[in-house]
C-alpha cells in the first residue's frame, strides 16, 4: 500500500498545495489589499469619503464571497481557461482562489484599518499629512499587527480552499484524499492527507502569531 509511488505523491501533493496557497496568497494580497485599503478609506466615516466607490467595491466583495467556491471554481473555467490555457491542475487553481480570496482578503484589511485609532489619524492631519502618507505611514504602520493575524487567517483559509479544488483535479493534497479516500476508499491515505493538511494550517497559525506577537512587543 505504501509503496515508494504513494509517497512521492503525497509528497508532491504538499508541495503542490503550498504552491497553491502561498501563490493565492500573494497574488490575492495584491487585489485584496488595495480593495481593502480603499474600502476603508472611502467609507463614510473614512479619510477619504466616497459614496460612489465604496459601494461599487462593497457590492463587489459582498457578490464573490457569497458564492460557495466550488461553484465559484466550475463558474471560471473559461476565464481560467482564456488566462492561463487550461482550468485543472495546481496552476489552473490558483485563478479562482485569487478570486476567492481577494474580496475576503480585502474585508480584513478594511477591518483592520478602521481599528486605528481616530486620534492618531487626526494628529497626523494636523501636521499637514497628506491622505497618500497617512495610508502608508499611520493606518498601514498602526494596523500591522492585526494585519499580519488577517493573513494568517487569509492562509488558512485560502488552504482549505486549495483542498476543495481537488474535487474538480485542482492537484495538491485534497486532489489525493478525493481520488484515493473517496473514488477508492483508500482510507488510510485519506487520513494522512487530512493530517498532513492540519499540520500545515498549524504551522501557518504558529509562524503568523508569532509574528504577530513580536510586532506587537516593538510598538
Amino acid at each position: 500500500m505504501w509503496s515508494s509511488e504513494i509517497i512521492t505523491m503525497i509528497i508532491r501533493g504538499i508541495g503542490e498545495t503550498l504552491y497553491m496557497t502561498l501563490g493565492s496568497t500573494i497574488l490575492g494580497y495584491v487585489l485584496g489589499l488595495p480593495m481593502g485599503v480603499l474600502l476603508a478609506v472611502t467609507d463614510r466615516d473614512g479619510i477619504c469619503p466616497n459614496a460612489v466607490v465604496y459601494k461599487i467595491l462593497d457590492v463587489t466583495a459582498n457578490i464573490i464571497r457569497s458564492i460557495p467556491f466550488l461553484i465559484l471554481l466550475i463558474l471560471l473555467i473559461p476565464f481560467t481557461r482564456f488566462i492561463i490555457g487550461k482550468s485543472y491542475g495546481p496552476t489552473g487553481t490558483i485563478v479562482p482562489l485569487v478570486v476567492a480570496a481577494a474580496p475576503f482578503i480585502a474585508r480584513m484589511v478594511e477591518s483592520s484599518l478602521k481599528e486605528v485609532d481616530n486620534g492618531v489619524i487626526e494628529a497626523a492631519r494636523s501636521m499637514g499629512a497628506s491622505s497618500l502618507t497617512i495610508i502608508t505611514k499611520v493606518l498601514l504602520v498602526e494596523a500591522k499587527t492585526s494585519l499580519i493575524t488577517g493573513s494568517t487567517i487569509a492562509i488558512g483559509t485560502i488552504l482549505g480552499y486549495s483542498a476543495m479544488a481537488g474535487a474538480v483535479g485542482g492537484g495538491g493534497l485534497g486532489d489525493i484524499a478525493i481520488r484515493y479516500g473517496y473514488h477508492r476508499y483508500e482510507t488510510d491515505i485519506m487520513i494522512v492527507t487530512v493530517i498532513l493538511l492540519i499540520i500545515l494550517v498549524q504551522i501557518f497559525q504558529t509562524i503568523g502569531m508569532r509574528i504577530a506577537s513580536g510586532l506587537d512587543r516593538r510598538r
